[in-house]
């Protein structure tokens, strides 16, 4: 049996990047992000990996994901009912772990996936990676707002990691409760959240700024200079 499965939730709308069809196939370096994620998934062990589309874009996700061992499942209207329909085609036996990652997030480094899986072996029955917030941050309320202390927060990534069937519990348990990740709903439930080191690297592609950002870590990773550093270098010489 594999150490875990994952659930590749891929049903976005890509509204904010201005795309007209779902931000995951979203083409980043010639591969669209689902198939970047689903082949972290895959090379990092998961099995199954099912991923959670768009109903009425299910044939563009089947091509992107030609040749891929993935399992393809309708989404919900909201993103809690998507991560459900991907829950429930895990079939046993199945591994007692699973990963909910993000097809927005196609550059997760191995490590952190790893990180991640270690924790809930270890007995976590959720697990988040986290990075430290560098900004200044400020919490509005209404004409007010109040400095936060940012040594003190985290921004949360995926994938997210769980022990399947307390994940399966608290999805069905708090379904119509909104929450912006599956952690929470673990923690809703009584079971504490534990972290790990996340990776700027593991950034979400939201904005085309972002894509911006990931191309230019994707050129780092081929040791490809980026174009300020090929202008660095001209100066330079």
């Amino acid at each position: 049996m594999a150490r875990f499965a994952a659930v590749v939730v891929a049903a976005g709308s890509g509204t904010r990047l201005g795309a007209v069809a779902p931000k995951a196939l979203l083409e980043l370096g010639g591969r669209a992000l689902v198939d970047r994620a689903v082949a972290l998934m895959a090379e990092c062990g998961a099995d199954p990996v099912v991923v959670v589309v768009p109903a009425a874009h299910r044939e563009e996700f089947a091509a992107a994901l030609r040749g891929r061992a993935v399992t393809l499942v309708d989404g919900g209207a909201e993103r809690q009912q998507s991560v459900l329909a991907g829950l429930d085609a895990i079939t046993d036996p199945a591994p007692p772990v699973v990963l909910v990652h993000d097809a927005a997030r196609p550059l997760v480094p191995p490590d952190v996936v790893e990180r991640v899986v270690g924790a809930v072996e270890a007995g976590a029955r959720a697990v988040i990676p986290v990075v430290p917030v560098t900004d200044t941050v400020r919490r509005v309320d209404g004409d007010t707002s109040e400095l936060l202390d940012r040594s003190r927060l985290r921004a949360v990534q995926t994938p997210q990691g769980f022990d399947r069937v307390t994940l399966v519990g608290a999805h069905r348990r708090y379904a119509a409760t909104p929450v912006t990740d599956d952690a929470t709903l673990c923690e809703l439930a009584g079971h504490p959240v534990a972290l790990v080191d996340g990776s700027t690297d593991a950034l979400k592609i939201t904005h085309p700024f972002d894509v911006l950002v990931a191309e230019a870590l994707l050129a780092r990773r081929a040791n490809i200079p980026t174009e300020s550093e090929q202008s660095v270098g001209d100066v330079r010489g």
